[in-house]
């Protein structure tokens, strides 16, 4: 009986709870406080994947004892392609590479002479595309899937001499910036999300950094650290997943683990009624606020100058922006502000109180600790480069040198949550695997997961192709890149230093300090090599006197990283919009390596922008920051011998796509010239060359469907991909790379506007934003090629119907007809997009496509016909002529 289950179902208000009790009390591996969310004892034995799709490395370390000979058992376990699909998938790639070559090779020798300047620009082009796709294919010879095994990391843990065993400290790092762009209630869920997360409460801290300096934030954080006094242990004794309350709050049914399941409905009712009220609280703020600093501004503008300040809930000015800019409190020019909301807790469990009339919530046998939690802002004056996220994170990770100073470190978009509370748990299973090369592992990449995108997909926000494709397969090399959120950290690899096999930690800071790298705080340097330890806890400062504080206002002033290597050798690397490709690249060309690693639940969930021109904003800043990285110091190219050749190609493919898409513009536009004249062809004899065009494409699309296969993603992400892919093309990255071009001629800067998340569903639909149309000038370049391709298929079936499917014309007409079709196909989640709330009904872009296509035909058979025959008999004539009086032998 004590292996049975025992499964019973609580019904209230519409939430359907599976409580499940019996033997898998998860956390026989764990400290007491912890014991009942911990996972299961059950090892990994499936890969993660389909058994026909995914095999063993090792087989026998997988299956074998966990560690009864005595030795450590990895910690995670690898996986590789089955052999049955790797291997004709790496053939498929090799017959296209040499279909290509023979492509090429035919091209050459049927040079089309009569449109010599239209055949060469075409040509230049379809080098490119080949030698595009061969960078992006070739590092995807070897996909890796590397799972980590928390039931091995909770047996190690076991032998530990605290509740904590051997975990490491972590400091997570939140970003945010603009409360309303990036609306207040995602910060305050992803801070409460990590307060609650299933890691040592001791053992790790979170920081917030505000980029606005706003009281707004500031006082969210206030709010968030009383409602967590509350919602954290909630969590701890229900093992609540998710644990951002707006998730969790949102979900309808849900397995329960924990222990008192006939608390449950009680306890959440009461929780959740706190919950709503904390979130007009937060919804309120802006307001509040203000009517607060307009009673005090009236109270002492009697007797003083006038200033409309903002100020706190003490009555004192808040030293950041103020709501009415004011010299040294507005945007990009006020002081730094280090505030410690939550002191970090001791060591020792600290249980909550009983049941009473006053706490009704029973917390007698839970442990009521909160981590440490600090906000920040750092400095900021008029003409310093504050250098945007990467300056801000540069920042987070002084402070948190100086405060906390834990070996290893994880950093959030602020729109991201902890989906699942073991998700600190789970990199670390790479990172203290020295079995498994850990001591040289920089960083690792989870997936990013989104909430609240439209249930097709229209606009491509999920990126699986990428996430489970393309990443996926960088595990066989050096590892991912790093992709801004939802990454775990090696502090050392942040500061610069070289993999331990490169050299002692101690000894590469000493030299880095001597050559003044680090900046001028001493006390900054000597943290560093306490953070190199990667097994060290966190240890604060007792109390933050006057010379912590000191340190700490010094290493967040906006000079501090003048004449030193933060920015390019040390920290976020500045001046590239992608810093965080840049940072990844840094660590991968000194030696390090980084994983990509999954989970279910996944690890992290975030929100992703669904309205179509905030989609391309978004691409439009990936792709300009991609062409900066390629021409910077950050340069594949340039990068020494420890960079794996792979490794180097795969930087080199993401630094240089958006140039590809010049081209696929142009081809995209080539119809205008089929509008104009009969014969104009880009290649000779056109038959043959649209059958080797045929057979490459088709190629391309079967080595798709493999990689489908083994990734686990579906048809339609591939096919989301390539139709996003294509409204790239027709706009955004074209655009990435004039943008590239006036900062290489002009020295001048690119400026990327912050992608709002802001939704506009007030009316309850949280697909509104998708329906609404924001006309900006970078959709103009999509349109034109829509425009252009419905008129080339409406003259397609002009010339159909007037000179005959049986003709050549004809013939080639229909065959036009298909390439431009094809187009169209790809760009329709665009025309959808611009459609607005029309959008929600295809079928009357399908009829309106019709009629537009009926009505370029019936023009081109009322004038066009006519008129190119003309063309075409003086053509005729002329030939003829030139023939008869051309010179004799």
């Amino acid at each position: 009986m004590s292996a049975a289950a025992v499964t019973r179902r609580i019904n209230a208000g519409g939430l359907r709870v599976e409580v499940t009790n019996g033997n898998g009390a998860a956390g026989v591996y764990v400290a007491a406080a912890a014991a009942p969310c911990s996972p299961a004892a059950k090892r990994v034995n499936d890969g993660g994947g389909k058994d026909d799709v995914w095999v063993a490395v090792d087989e026998a370390d997988v299956s074998g004892p966990s560690g009864g000979d005595g030795v450590r058992p990895t910690l995670f376990r690898t996986y590789k392609v089955k052999g049955s699909i790797l291997h004709p998938y790496r053939f498929l790639i090799l017959v296209r590479l040499i279909a290509i070559v023979a492509f090429f090779a035919w091209r050459v020798r049927h040079k089309n002479r009569d449109g010599a300047w239209l055949w060469t620009m075409s040509m230049a082009g379809d080098v490119w595309f080949g030698f595009s796709w061969v960078l992006n294919q070739l590092p995807k010879l070897n996909p890796i899937k590397r799972v980590a095994d928390l039931a091995a990391l909770a047996d190690r843990q076991q032998h530990g001499t605290s509740g904590g065993g051997e975990l490491p400290g972590v400091d997570v790092f939140v970003t945010t910036v603009d409360p309303v762009d990036e609306p207040i209630l995602y910060t305050v869920n992803s801070i409460l999300s990590i307060l609650a997360a299933d890691y040592p409460v001791d053992r790790y801290a979170c920081y917030l950094s505000d980029d606005g300096g706003t009281l707004v934030h500031y006082e969210a954080m206030v709010e968030v650290a009383k409602f967590a006094e509350l919602w954290v242990p909630f969590c701890r004794k229900h093992c609540v997943e998710p644990r951002a309350p707006e998730s969790y709050f949102a979900m309808k049914t849900q397995a329960y683990r924990g222990g008192v399941a006939g608390e449950l409905m009680s306890d959440r009712r009461r929780v959740r009624r706190e919950y709503e009220e904390f979130k007009v609280r937060i919804d309120s703020l802006f307001s509040t606020i203000r009517k607060r600093s307009d009673a005090y501004n009236r109270a002492k503008n009697g007797k003083d100058d006038g200033e409309n300040a903002t100020w706190m809930a003490d009555g004192t000015h808040w030293p950041g922006t103020w709501f009415e800019p004011a010299e040294n409190h507005r945007k990009g020019q006020h002081s730094g502000i280090v505030q410690v909301l939550l002191n970090h807790p001791t060591s020792k469990p600290r249980f909550g109180v009983a049941a009473s009339v006053d706490n009704p919530l029973d917390f007698s046998g839970v442990d009521v600790r909160l981590p440490m939690l600090v906000y920040i802002s750092r400095e900021k004056r008029p003409g310093y480069n504050h250098q945007k996220k990467a300056g801000a994170m540069n920042a987070l990770l002084r402070v948190s040198a100086l405060l906390s100073n834990a070996p290893f470190i994880i950093n959030f978009d602020c729109d991201h949550y902890v989906n699942n509370s073991q998700a600190f748990r789970a990199p670390m299973c790479f990172m203290l695997d020295r079995r498994g090369g850990g001591d040289d592992v920089a960083f690792v990449q989870f997936p990013q997961r989104f909430d609240d995108v439209d249930p097709t997909d229209r606009y491509a926000n999920h990126n699986r192709v990428f996430f489970d494709g393309t990443t996926l397969s960088l595990n066989g090399l050096q590892g991912p890149s790093y992709l801004g959120t939802g990454t775990m950290f090696r502090r050392a690899a942040l500061y610069g230093l070289e993999p331990p096999r490169w050299g002692a930690a101690g000894s590469q800071i000493k030299a880095m300090d001597n050559a003044n790298k680090f900046g001028a705080s001493s006390t900054l340097v000597s943290s560093m090599l306490d953070g190199a330890n990667q097994e060290r806890s966190i240890m604060p400062p007792v109390a933050i006197d006057g010379s912590v504080a000191r340190d700490l206002a010094a290493v967040t002033a906006c000079g501090y990283d003048l004449g030193t290597s933060w920015g390019r050798d040390a920290g976020w690397v500045y001046d590239i919009a992608t810093e965080d490709v840049a940072t990844g690249f840094r660590m991968h060309r000194q030696g390090w390596r980084s994983v990509y690693t999954s989970m279910e639940p996944a690890a992290f969930r975030g929100t992703a922008p669904i309205n179509l021109t905030e989609r391309l904003y978004q691409i439009l800043r990936w792709s300009g920051g991609s062409l900066e990285m390629f021409f910077s110091h950050s340069n594949a190219l340039l990068a020494g011998r420890r960079l794996h050749p792979l490794q180097r190609i795969a930087y080199l493919n993401m630094s240089t796509y958006p140039i590809v898409t010049v081209f696929i513009f142009f081809y995209n536009l080539f119809p205008v010239m089929w509008l104009i004249s009969e014969q104009y062809y880009i290649q000779q004899p056109f038959g043959e060359y649209l059958l080797y065009l045929v057979a490459i494409i088709a190629m391309i699309h079967v080595i798709g469907m493999f990689e489908v296969k083994w990734s686990g993603i579906t048809v339609l992400d591939w096919c989301r991909n390539e139709q996003f892919y294509m409204i790239g093309s027709t706009g955004v990255y074209p655009t990435a790379v004039l943008y590239m071009a006036l900062k290489l001629f002009t020295g001048k800067g690119i400026h990327f506007r912050l992608t709002s998340k802001q939704t506009t569903a007030s009316s309850g639909d949280k697909f509104a934003d998708l329906y609404t149309v924001r006309w900006v000038p970078l959709l103009i370049p999509t349109i034109v090629v829509l425009a252009v391709n419905v008129g080339a298929v409406g003259v397609a079936v002009g010339k159909a119907a007037a000179w005959g499917l049986l003709t050549e014309q004809g013939r080639f007409a229909v065959l036009g007809m298909v390439f431009n079709v094809w187009i169209l196909a790809l760009l329709y989640p665009f025309a959808l997009g611009i459609m607005g709330q029309w959008g929600k009904r295809p079928a009357v872009l399908f009829v309106a496509t019709v009629m537009a296509v009926a009505a370029v035909a019936i023009m081109y058979a009322a004038f066009g016909a006519p008129y190119q025959a003309g063309l075409s008999g003086v053509a005729a004539s002329l030939g003829k002529a030139a023939s008869l009086t051309g010179p004799s032998g």
